[in-house]
């Protein structure tokens, strides 16, 4: 479904949107609501972290922090050469992060950002859309603390809407868009906050 409105990401809207199971993502100016059965998600006992990584954590390497650089995060995984991230959704995600619905983690080396990812949460789902690295593992680094969040503040549902060999290889398997979409509305019931 293509929607050419440009104020139709507005924080009601995309609350709605998730709510639902429908996503957006912008190409070429237009926006595009995608529903993709099957859907990708990554249980939270299910997460694999690679001996590699486990060492990288063991060292102390990077920083990680919540919330600290929202909208910087998203232009960083908006800045490559094929993004459906445009400023339109920047300017709509930070207004839902402003809101205490869209999230960031960071990942710092000596100060710098070197990687990070972002989301939506609403109850006990968080909707995993982006990240980045500029250094090798940041992004990875981001996504331990973001399940460490999710796993002590009790969400059930980590959606990463389509599967692919970066989510596969963090423990990312495919589900019934049915079975999505129970698990979902189970998951918006509860009463989660992001910490």
């Amino acid at each position: 479904m293509s929607v050419e409105n440009r104020k139709i990401l507005t924080p009601e809207i995309l609350i709605a949107a998730y709510s639902q199971g429908y996503f957006p993502m912008a190409e070429d100016d237009e926006i595009y609501w995608h529903w993709p059965d099957p859907r990708a998600i990554i249980p939270l006992d299910g997460i694999k972290i690679s001996r590699s990584l486990r060492q990288v954590l063991k060292k102390g390497i990077f920083e990680t922090t919540v919330n600290k650089a929202f909208k910087t995060v998203m232009e960083c995984c908006a800045a490559r050469q094929n993004t459906w991230i445009s400023e339109e959704f920047i300017r709509s995600y930070t207004k839902l992060h402003e809101r205490g619905n869209a999230h960031s983690i960071e990942t710092w080396r000596d100060g710098e950002l070197v990687g990070g990812l972002y989301g939506v949460a609403i109850g006990g789902a968080f909707f995993g859309e982006s990240m980045f690295s500029t250094a090798t593992d940041a992004s990875k680094v981001a996504f331990v603390r973001l399940t460490e969040v999710l796993k002590n503040e009790g969400f059930m549902l980590l959606d990463t809407q389509y599967i692919n060999p970066h989510t596969e290889s963090l423990g990312a398997i495919e589900i019934p868009g049915a079975l999505y979409f129970s698990t979902l509305q189970k998951a918006l019931l509860m009463r989660c906050t992001f910490e």
